[in-house]
C-alpha cells in the first residue's frame, strides 16, 4: 500500500472584485493544468484536480479584496506551461513573464507569469525532476 503524503498546504482562497468575470479567467486559465470547478457554492468557487484546493469567492462585507497575491500552479511539461500562458493570455491576462527559463531559478525549470484580470501574479512551473 503506497502512503500518501500530504502537503502543508490544503488550500489557498482569495476575494475578487468581479466574481463572475474571474470564473470565466480561471475557468480558461486553469483548464490546461487539468483544473476545474469542483465545488461550487452562491459566493464561492473551488478548483482542482482531485478535490478543492485553489478558491475565489465574493468579498465579505467589510473584508478587502485581494492584491498582488501570488500563486504558482505546478505543470507536468514546457508545453504544459506554455498552454497555460496562451489560455491565461486569451482568457484577459497581463503578460508578467512569457514562458521560458529564468536565471534567478534553477536550470531546467520552465515557467510563466501572468496577471489576472485583477492584477494578482499567476504562475505556471515545471520543474522537471528537480524539487
Amino acid at each position: 500500500m503506497t502512503e500518501m503524503v500530504l502537503s502543508p498546504l490544503d488550500h489557498i482562497g482569495f476575494a475578487v472584485l468581479d466574481y463572475r468575470k474571474m470564473l470565466h479567467f480561471y475557468d480558461a486559465a486553469l483548464a490546461p493544468l487539468n483544473m476545474r470547478r469542483l465545488l461550487e457554492k452562491e459566493t464561492s468557487c473551488g478548483y482542482g484536480v482531485d478535490r478543492p484546493f485553489f478558491w475565489i469567492s465574493m468579498p465579505k462585507e467589510g473584508r478587502s479584496v485581494s492584491k498582488g497575491l501570488h500563486v504558482a500552479f505546478s505543470a507536468d511539461s514546457e508545453g504544459t506551461v506554455e498552454a497555460f500562458y496562451a489560455a491565461a493570455i486569451g482568457a484577459g491576462a497581463t503578460d508578467y513573464g512569457a514562458p521560458g527559463g529564468r536565471e534567478r531559478y534553477p536550470t531546467g525549470r520552465y515557467v510563466a507569469f501572468v496577471l489576472d484580470p485583477e492584477g494578482n501574479n499567476v504562475e505556471a512551473i515545471f520543474r522537471g525532476d528537480q524539487i
